[in-house]
């Protein structure tokens, strides 16, 4: 691959870049055409249901009045070679007569997986894969592990003083964020992604959240409390609001017999009751992700307290970990830190391709957890020309 290679594939992740937070559970493509190395045609997937980024950058060929035939696309994904909601891109590209495609990583979804690409192939275009994989497959993770697995990536979220408190303990304040505005606007960027949004009950009862981004994108995420005794109180904004959002609480078998009525209340309020097996008081929260897997739920925000951070953490669940650190010092009058010790330096949760934002005098901390560095991990780099398939090892 060439430096112009490089910095066209690069120009696409940007593009992808903006369709974030508009395209999930899609995921966010950009795609770039050139010819003799001049840009002729660039474009990006919009919104979910919209025209993949390969249409828009043909289009945008058309627009300008330059033929695409014989040129280079760079895209970010392989082209998709099925129909669902528009027509095949591998297709498109085809009749365009493009003369070469540079694909960043492959799509490992069942209906993918180097069909696009061998169809391109067998097209005669020249296709070669693997430039800027990693940076691809990190922008869509949860796609890539949801696709590859068929199990959900979980982003766990929280706020925290610089003494590690994660609540103030004073009730009735008016002002009981930790976090400032700046920080709490680019949460609503991590609600938007996600396709079920997760607390439990105690930050249910503490806060009443609403848990529905501001302003929506597309779907809105099914919202998730963790509540093994049916503590939810019937007058929450969650149980108000079932028809603008959906709701389930996730309860105990056992607790759906032992207080019948008010599972009855919760139901005829519009919510969803899922009872799980007995596990001693604690939520089973791999049968939750399993339950959330089978209804397509690719992606979980987990913004709940202490006890929750620590039980996803605890399970090794959790792919990737979003810290808003407050210049605050709460000492005693904060809620303590996330849940117990860990035996030995080594047993610690590390992170991997770490980020850091800065929200006014905030500043955010996220980065991939062991377990989501394994799902968008990928083998040796892929040689020009050749498809290289991808490892994704999450045993």
């Amino acid at each position: 691959m060439t430096d112009p290679d490089i910095k066209h594939m690069e120009m696409a992740l940007k593009l992808a870049e903006r369709g974030l937070d508009s395209v999930e559970p899609n995921p966010a493509v950009g795609c770039v055409i050139t010819k003799a190395n001049q840009i002729i045609g660039k474009g990006w997937h919009k919104k979910f249901g919209g025209p993949h980024a390969e249409i828009n950058a043909l289009e945008d060929c058309k627009s300008l009045g330059v033929s695409p035939k014989g040129a280079t696309m760079y895209v970010t994904l392989e082209p998709c070679s099925h129909f669902g909601k528009t027509k095949p891109c591998a297709e498109a590209v085809i009749a365009a007569g493009l003369g070469r495609v540079v694909v960043a990583t492959v799509d490992p979804s069942e209906h993918s997986n180097g069909r696009g690409i061998d169809q391109l192939r067998a097209a005669g275009i020249t296709v070669e894969t693997g430039l800027c994989q990693t940076e691809a497959r990190l922008l869509n993770a949860p796609f890539i592990k949801f696709a590859a697995t068929r199990q959900p990536w979980v982003t766990l979220k929280w706020a925290q003083s610089l003494d590690g408190k994660l609540a103030w303990a004073p009730s009735g304040e008016a002002n009981r964020w930790i976090s400032n505005k700046d920080s709490r606007r680019d949460v609503q960027r991590l609600r938007r992604r996600a396709g079920a949004i997760l607390v439990g009950v105690n930050t249910a009862l503490a806060d009443d959240p609403f848990l529905v981004p501001r302003p929506p994108k597309g779907k809105k995420p099914l919202r998730v409390v963790l509540d093994s005794y049916l503590r939810t109180r019937l007058t929450s904004r969650l149980l108000r609001t079932t028809k603008t959002a959906p709701v389930m609480i996730f309860t105990r078998q056992d607790t759906i017999m032992e207080k019948s009525d008010i599972a009855d209340r919760i139901i005829k309020k519009g919510a969803e009751l899922v009872g799980y097996p007995d596990t001693h008081g604690l939520s089973n929260l791999h049968y939750l992700l399993d339950d959330l897997r089978d209804r397509g739920i690719g992606a979980v925000l987990v913004e709940g307290g202490p006890t929750v951070i620590a039980s996803f953490l605890k399970e090794r669940l959790a792919d990737e970990i979003c810290i808003y650190f407050a210049p605050k010092i709460l000492a005693q009058k904060g809620q303590v830190d996330i849940a117990g010790p860990i035996a030995q330096l080594s047993q610690a949760t590390g992170l991997h391709y770490v980020k850091a934002m800065q929200f006014g005098d905030d500043v955010c901390i996220s980065g991939l957890t062991d377990e989501g560095l394994r799902c968008i991990s990928v083998g040796e780099r892929a040689e020009q020309g050749v498809l290289v398939q991808t490892e994704l090892d999450i045993s």
